[in-house]
């Protein structure tokens, strides 16, 4: 293994660390020596291999969100309908309980943004990619101010897994509300 396998190794488990970290003890408690501990590293290579351990705790976090993002590329393919999107959509979340670590991540690290420019930055960035992509894909299927629409479905499926532990909607009861926000005209979004 050359130097430059060693060190992408480090980096890898280093933001790993930091994925799991981060929803067990909250973005604040989260230290350059517990995540090296975590990682099985010296703690000196967290600042050799990153800028500042927020700087870490970034790239690990919105890395796990664009992951996440990304996975609903595959989506748009499967789906043929707005009203089909919704469910395919609706069922990714569903994958989530709220207390699961993915979860948690996301929520520590919308948290986290509100006192980091840096941050906001990044993963705002990443949520208009998937708006974008989403706005897309609405647009060719007729669907009325895409750009909007997009919008207000990813807040309301952010909303749903922000949520989901304190008051999750009763089965079922989603559907139907989001399917009439993509609507082509007014009515069920077929």
């Amino acid at each position: 293994m050359t130097a430059a396998d060693r060190g992408r190794e480090v980096r890898r488990r280093l933001v790993q660390a930091a994925r799991e970290l981060v929803p067990e003890r909250g973005w604040a408690a989260v230290s350059t020596r517990t995540l090296a501990e975590r990682a099985g590293v010296a703690p000196g290579l967290v600042h050799y291999h990153f800028a500042s351990l927020q700087a870490l705790l970034t790239e690990a976090a919105v890395g796990a969100v664009r992951d996440a993002v990304e996975d609903t590329a595959a989506l748009l393919e499967r789906a043929g309908t707005p009203g089909e999107l919704v469910d395919l959509l609706l069922g990714e979340v569903d994958r989530y309980t709220g207390a699961d670590p993915a979860s948690l991540l996301a929520t520590e690290t919308y948290l986290a943004a509100t006192r980091d420019a840096g941050l906001r930055r990044e993963l705002a960035g990443v949520l208009e990619g998937f708006q974008s992509r989403i706005a897309g894909w609405l647009h060719t299927h007729g669907v009325p101010e895409p750009e909007a629409t997009a919008a207000v479905l990813a807040a309301a499926l952010d909303g749903v897994l922000l949520h989901r532990t304190l008051a999750p909607p009763p089965p079922g009861a989603l559907a139907p509300v989001l399917r009439r926000v993509v609507a082509r005209n007014g009515g069920e979004g077929s």
